[in-house]
């Protein structure tokens, strides 16, 4: 029949990746695992939504991730946004480049907290770490490329500890690692989160399960929702995503390219790699399933190394 529009087709799964660990070097903060790009490009060629969902700046994204899709080539019908500063903020990418930038003003810590936090840190920490300027809604230090880890981390604990006194003197209710300090009416509505690399200081709203519910939002404005989604994260917290997808009523399974942290009991699949680890681990999986969208392999359950079910 002439004039009738086909049906938009289903996409057999979508993506939603944090972005330090399984597609950016911790290390180098770049994308530089070899193939990863290429596999990426060749699943939002073949249809895949895709979402970056991660804490980072719009401004990291926009430099170290999208730069480099863009100038291989984003195919045209690509399905590909972005929700930075867990779920603060979001903007949507075409070939064209990226697009406006969305900010929830009202979850940003406030401007009294922010300018204490960031002075304490270039005051007393200049040589450990560094702000990243880049945050609309978080306040965000992270590790010096060149100072070691184990550096670092002794840092992070001593710049976490007096983060949470600052706020709680500015009268914030706030949490950190299970500990709480309620504000003067009970509330905790702000969390001091550590990760491998930096400290976030943001608003309890925030996090990768808000971030998944902003990227189903965006693709649905888009084309149609598949029923089965791949999450991948290297920290505890990146499982969020997949619990709130797996709330909603899709099939998920969550990939960990860092199960170091351990792997917690889950009502979803979880595919843990151990041979590898971070960007290397995540390209390493995108190359399977790009090979399951070609038709070469018939799933990606074992992608690296080991299934735990």
């Amino acid at each position: 029949m002439t004039g009738v529009t086909p049906a938009p087709v289903v996409p057999p799964f979508g993506l939603l990746l944090d972005v330090d660990g399984p597609v950016a070097s911790p290390v180098t903060r770049t994308v530089s695992a070899p193939g990863l790009l290429d596999s990426l490009l060749e699943l939002l060629a073949a249809g895949v939504p895709v979402v970056f969902n991660t804490g980072r700046s719009d401004h990291f994204l926009r430099q170290n991730v999208v730069a480099p899709l863009l100038a291989a080539g984003l195919p045209a019908a690509s399905r590909l946004h972005a929700v930075c500063e867990k779920g603060a903020v979001h903007f949507s990418i075409t070939a064209d480049g990226a697009g406006p930038l969305h900010v929830d003003a009202d979850l940003a810590v406030p401007p009294a907290a922010v300018e204490a936090l960031e002075s304490m840190a270039r005051r007393d920490f200049a040589d450990t770490m560094f702000v990243d300027p880049g945050k609309h809604a978080m306040v965000s230090i992270e590790q010096r490329l060149e100072v070691p880890s184990a550096d670092y981390l002794a840092a992070q604990e001593r710049f976490d500890a007096a983060a949470v006194e600052i706020m709680a003197g500015l009268g914030m209710g706030v949490e950190r690692r299970g500990e709480r300090r309620p504000d003067a009416a009970g509330r905790v509505g702000w969390r001091v989160d550590p990760t491998i690399i930096s400290t976030d200081v943001e608003s309890v709203l925030l996090g990768k399960d808000r971030g998944a519910e902003t990227a189903l939002r965006l693709l649905a404005a888009d084309g149609p929702l598949p029923a089965a989604w791949r999450t991948a994260g290297d920290s505890r917290t990146d499982y969020a995503m997949a619990d709130w997808l797996h709330a909603q009523g899709y099939a998920v399974a969550h990939v960990d390219v860092r199960p170091a942290d351990g792997v917690p009991d889950t009502p979803y699949p979880v595919l843990a790699s151990w041979n590898s680890v971070h960007d290397e681990a995540g390209a390493a999986w995108l190359a399977r399933l790009a090979a399951v969208v070609r038709g070469e392999a018939a799933d990606d359950a074992g992608f690296d190394e080991h299934l735990v079910a």
